[in-house]
């Protein structure tokens, strides 16, 4: 057996779209970031989204794992010269890009990578400001993350805290 491929008993994957032979395989993707063409567009920014929850969601609904390599991947410039040239950092003397890993059954890892594709490509389309809707939505996002404001219809603040939840349900009294 190579060493990609894994059997696995993880059957539950395809749902009622049939049955898994159980094969698991790990495939890679390469998708470039169009840095050349749009200078001035934060694409890191806008793949990742607010703390890093856009990026979290294109994983999320694909099964994928979503990593922004090369030039200009890491936030500190500082760090990120540092770091050139050492193991592991390789990526950093490439231009900038998003390597999508998947590691699923054979029978839907090739449909999750073109999945994970799409949503990036749709992603690191540049628009006007005034036409973007994703960045809209990521501005809200981060607003109600930060309690400026709140969810349409909510009596909660945007807030993440434990001790706020959506039912609109008291915590428990504690003695002390």
């Amino acid at each position: 057996m190579s060493g990609s491929l894994q059997p696995s008993s993880a059957h539950n994957w395809l749902g009622s779209q049939g049955h898994s032979s159980g094969l698991i395989v790990k495939r890679t993707m390469r998708v470039d970031i169009p840095v050349d063409q749009y200078p001035n567009f934060n694409f890191v920014g806008r793949l990742l989204g607010p703390r890093g929850n856009s990026l979290k969601r294109v994983e999320a609904s694909t099964g994928c794992r979503v990593l922004i390599r090369g030039r200009g991947s890491v936030k500190d410039p500082a760090k990120e010269e540092m770091m050139r040239g050492k193991p592991g950092y390789e990526h950093l003397n490439e231009p900038i890009h998003v390597i999508v890993e998947a590691e699923l059954p054979i029978e839907i890892v090739d449909a999750r990578l073109m999945q994970a594709r799409e949503i990036l490509g749709d992603l690191l389309k540049p628009m006007d400001e005034s036409q973007d809707f994703y960045k809209k939505n990521q501005l809200r996002e981060l607003a109600m993350l930060n309690g400026a404001i709140r969810e349409e219809g909510s009596q909660m603040s945007g807030s993440v805290s434990p001790f706020h939840n959506s039912l609109g349900m008291k915590r428990a009294k504690t003695r002390g």
